[in-house]
């Protein structure tokens, strides 16, 4: 018996079907039957050879749902057939410094990243070192939850992190793949929600997903707005577009935070403004595997799912250039069954 996967042989070129060997693990590392594997706008990084130092063939993919086939030496907390997730943090040393005190994101060595240094999810089997893996409760839906190591545990933790406190004033900038999961899950901690977006086609849904406000950032000055609601104490930044990130920052309140969590390069802040609230503009990566365990438990727990469109493995490329079109309502997900 052989996987199946789909693969980039090169930077920028279109993802081929292969046929590989199943691997065997090895020391520390498991082996996954992938049930299913969302589409993230993250892969266009690996896809396009954007990310430095890439390898290629390369498999992409780290919105990974499946079951655990087999165990390498020396691993433990884990049994075969256990529900299994693998988000963009593929694992690190666990040695240097910055892994001893916690921060294995920012492992020295290079924390490895799942589907870019490492074969990912777009695949029937992967390989996944142990200590990147999260447990999945088997309540969970494995399409529904496949988003949610990437775009769920991004809002998820970006959120918690954000300094905010039930009855704060929260603004999800943004209501598409990321900002529909974060507009559930500010809801539930308890914060004022107040949903960012273009125009007014997606009020409805922000309000039906648990917005207590929303404000169309194209009818007037959107900071303008969010100082008349009392200022911001976080601002969740999910738009990957620089403008609209600027036009939005002067909407923090004293102490105020703006989350960055869409990738736009840069944009210019007005320290003054900054200066004047004691606000702050902060990056946040997504997480490591507790952090998509607390995401998973947390969602299962409050009801919160993923709006999914599904393609079977071997439409890949589908699947891609439909994520890649920015028309996908609202993230994209393989289902390899």
């Amino acid at each position: 018996m052989k996987m199946i996967a789909m693969a980039v042989p090169q930077a920028g070129a279109k993802l081929e079907r292969v046929e590989r060997e199943i691997p065997s693990p090895g020391a520390g590392e498991l082996l996954l039957r992938v049930h299913a594997c969302g589409v993230c706008h993250s892969d266009a990084m690996i896809i396009q050879g954007h990310w430095p130092g890439l390898q290629y063939p390369r498999i992409p993919g780290h919105e990974v749902i499946g079951t655990i086939e087999s165990l390498g030496p020396n691993v433990r907390g884990w049994s075969i057939g256990d529900r299994a997730g693998v988000g963009w943090f593929g694992g690190a040393c666990g040695h240097c410094e910055h892994c001893r005190r916690g921060n294995q994101f920012a492992c020295k060595s290079g924390a490895a990243v799942t589907g870019g240094t490492r074969d990912g999810g777009y695949a029937t089997h992967m390989l996944a070192d142990a200590s990147a893996v999260a447990h999945v409760p088997t309540e969970l839906d494995q399409v529904e939850a496949a988003p949610l190591l990437c775009a769920g545990i991004t809002t998820f933790n970006a959120l918690r992190n954000c300094g905010a406190q039930p009855g704060d004033l929260v603004a999800i900038h943004g209501v598409g793949g990321l900002g529909h999961l974060g507009i559930q899950f500010s809801a539930r901690f308890g914060f004022r929600t107040v949903a960012v977006n273009r125009g007014r086609d997606k009020e409805a849904l922000a309000r039906s997903l648990g917005a207590h406000a929303y404000i169309d950032s194209d009818a007037g000055d959107v900071a303008e707005a969010l100082q008349k609601l009392g200022g911001a104490k976080a601002i969740i930044a999910t738009v990957t577009n620089a403008d609209a990130m600027q036009a939005i920052v002067g909407g923090l309140g004293p102490n105020g935070t703006m989350m960055v969590i869409g990738a736009v390069g840069a944009f210019p802040v007005n320290t003054l403004d900054l200066l004047g609230k004691r606000a702050a503009v902060k990056g946040w990566y997504s997480g490591v595997a507790t952090d998509s365990e607390d995401t998973l438990a947390f969602s299962q727990l409050h009801g919160i799912h993923s709006t999914n469109e599904i393609f079977p493995l071997e439409q890949a490329q589908a699947a891609y250039d439909r994520m890649m079109s920015g028309k996908a309502r609202f993230r994209v997900v393989l289902k390899m069954d």
